[in-house]
């Protein structure tokens, strides 16, 4: 391991956050950096990053599939239905993470994902106006510098304008994690190899016209 990388035992180089672990690799080389609209998805990386407060990544997605299944696959207009009878049997299925607060935030972050289509046509049109230019900042150089990228001027404006719209555990630092996953940013380090696929389907994307980011 150098300067925040590791080679696989397939010979790949990585960052060295997801070293050792298969389903971690899968997720680092084909899911984490990698730009998408898809309103399904981002909903669920929203949700999933609160599920992760005080835990480890790796732990929730372990248990993916089984919040997916707990969560009408993160489908916001069957969640927005819920009741208290649904956080009931939230709370006791030992397969996620079962904590009230933070089932009860899906729920309400799924009554404004609604809201926020009906307004806006789609949740992707909202959150890539708060996205930097495509590149971004220039790639961390090692595991420190990774490290102290928790927050940025993005994060915290997209963090006020999500809370304003009622959404719940969506901190600065818990939407940095999600612009670092969703492809916002590309925040594998120099000499990964899955950096420059990530650069390269950021050039290329295309988010959708929501906008400029709302001033107030």
């Amino acid at each position: 391991m150098v300067d925040g990388l590791a080679v696989g035992s397939d010979g790949t180089r990585r960052c060295s956050w997801c070293a050792g672990d298969p389903l971690y690799e899968a997720y680092h080389d084909g899911e984490w950096g990698r730009p998408s609209a898809n309103d399904r998805a981002l909903f669920e990386k929203l949700c999933l990053e609160g599920f992760q407060a005080g835990l480890s990544w790796l732990t929730i997605l372990r248990k993916r599939e089984a919040f997916r299944r707990a969560f009408a696959g993160f489908d916001p207009a069957l969640v927005a239905r819920f009741g208290e009878a649904e956080v009931a049997r939230l709370l006791a299925d030992p397969a996620i993470v079962r904590h009230r607060g933070k089932i009860e935030a899906v729920i309400a972050n799924a009554r404004a994902t609604c809201a926020l289509i009906e307004r806006e046509g789609s949740l992707a049109a909202l959150l890539w106006r708060f996205a930097p230019a495509a590149g971004g900042p220039a790639p961390p150089r090692d595991r420190a510098e990774l490290l102290a990228r928790t927050t940025s001027p993005q994060s915290r404006a997209l963090s006020a304008e999500l809370r304003r719209r009622g959404f719940r555990f969506v901190g600065p630092t818990t939407l940095y994690a999600f612009m670092q996953a969703m492809g916002f940013v590309n925040d594998h380090l120099e000499g990964c190899h899955a950096h420059p696929a990530c650069a390269a389907e950021r050039r290329a994307f295309r988010p959708p016209d929501g906008g400029p980011p709302p001033t107030a």
